[in-house]
């Protein structure tokens, strides 16, 4: 039986199969497995949230990677996305190592939490609206569980686009003009947690350079200071 508000919000996650699309692709992907993984057993089921129950940062993702989170059951555990993201992490003091490969080993986080907009892979890293907005509940729920987050650190467009639906689910309908996203781009008009934009450290950006460790420590550290003021 789950110990807590939280591990019980896990575990109706992980048995939820409200999207036949994506029940269809994780489950695929877990069968036919990418060939470097094909002696591994992949998770394919939703992804919950992980890091620190006391967390004062909420970092949101996108959705699972179909080799990475969907493989290991962690979110951003095992792929390159994870790795650029748990080292940043480990330098800014809000891990306990740099690296991540599954999820038994040993990673902690400490002021932090990291989930996904979305909980399972979806087929080309895009989930549909409708997929987004079936998912968007279990955020509600979850940020509503960890009572002391202070900021939202957005991993890219389709983050930020699933924070402001949280804020107007939490009761507090998004401006006009509509906050945009940016790397450190910040929205906080003092009614839910401040917004602070900051790139995907997907591959496409970490390889081109258009996302780069130095930018990712400075959105950290944004993302600390602003933590740290209340």
């Amino acid at each position: 039986m789950p110990s807590s508000p939280l591990e019980a919000l896990e575990a109706e996650i992980v048995s939820c199969r409200a999207c036949p699309r994506l029940v269809e692709w994780r489950e695929r992907v877990a069968r036919e497995k990418r060939a470097a993984f094909a002696d591994q057993e992949y998770w394919g089921l939703p992804i919950p949230g992980f890091g620190d129950p006391a967390a004062r940062i909420l970092i949101l993702g996108l959705a699972p990677a179909a080799h990475g989170a969907n493989r290991t059951g962690r979110v951003f555990t095992g792929d390159r996305s994870g790795d650029f993201l748990f080292a940043a992490l480990h330098r800014a003091g809000l891990a306990n190592q740099p690296t991540s490969v599954h999820a038994a080993d040993g990673l902690a986080l400490r002021g932090a939490w990291i989930t996904a907009a979305v909980r399972c892979a979806p087929p080309a890293n895009k989930p549909t609206p409708e997929e987004r907005d079936t998912c968007l509940p279990f955020a509600v729920r979850e940020t509503g569980l960890l009572r002391e987050l202070r900021v939202v650190v957005c991993l890219g467009a389709f983050a930020w686009d699933a924070a402001l639906r949280l804020r107007a689910a939490a009761g507090h309908p998004v401006p006009r003009p509509r906050p945009r996203f940016g790397h450190e781009a910040v929205f906080d008009d003092g009614a839910w947690l401040p917004l602070l934009g900051c790139f995907h450290p997907s591959q496409q950006n970490t390889f081109t350079g258009r996302l780069t460790p130095a930018m990712l420590d400075s959105a950290l550290a944004r993302a600390m200071a602003t933590s740290n003021r209340t």
